[in-house]
């Protein structure tokens, strides 16, 4: 291994290329080139490529399968990063199959019962998933808001569509909305 301990590497797919870490055994990262929280070269400074390692290597059979249209059926060994809280709701984004979404607020009221308290904020909610560091294997882009909005997407609402649609979701019917305007457009 590296002096950081760092591994990564680049994939190619239907809507651009993605950014992968690992430290050897689980994914860290992955991330759409240009998506918000995307690490710049100061974060990657030390990194070693590492194309042939094993989590890479499940991380492309799995983006393969996905991009063909199916559910990979499977999870790359998976680390996941941030807060207690932001692990959390990363745990509760993984549950959410392949065509489905789920709604902040469900997220929140999840995480409440979870932490024994009687509410918890959906706005909180967003910004753990906004800082989702493992995009599509961690479906972010499955998660909307209760009024039908898509509300943002660190990888650009082009992507959010894209990807909801890829799962067969039909967002006219669903009665889904596109924000036009916010952030994470």
């Amino acid at each position: 291994m590296d002096e950081t301990g760092l591994y990564t590497d680049r994939v190619g797919t239907p809507l651009g290329d993605m950014i992968m870490t690992s430290h050897g055994e689980a994914l860290l990262g992955l991330w759409f080139q240009g998506e918000r929280y995307e690490p710049g070269e100061q974060e990657l400074a030390g990194a070693r490529r590492n194309p042939d390692l094993p989590v890479f290597q499940e991380t492309r059979r799995w983006l393969e399968l996905y991009f063909q249209g199916k559910d990979p059926g499977f999870t790359p060994p998976l680390e996941l990063s941030g807060s207690v809280f932001r692990q959390q709701v990363g745990r509760i984004m993984l549950t959410i199959p392949y065509g489905k979404t789920m709604t902040y607020g469900a997220i929140a009221r999840e995480m409440a019962g979870k932490t024994g308290k009687k509410q918890m904020s959906a706005q909180a909610v967003g910004g753990a998933v906004g800082h989702n560091p493992i995009s599509l294997i961690i479906p972010c882009h499955r998660v909307v808001g209760s009024s039908g909005s898509l509300t943002g997407y660190g990888g650009g609402m082009p992507r959010k569509v894209w990807l909801l649609e890829h799962e067969g979701i039909d967002l006219k019917a669903s009665g889904f909305t596109i924000p036009k305007k916010g952030t994470a457009l």
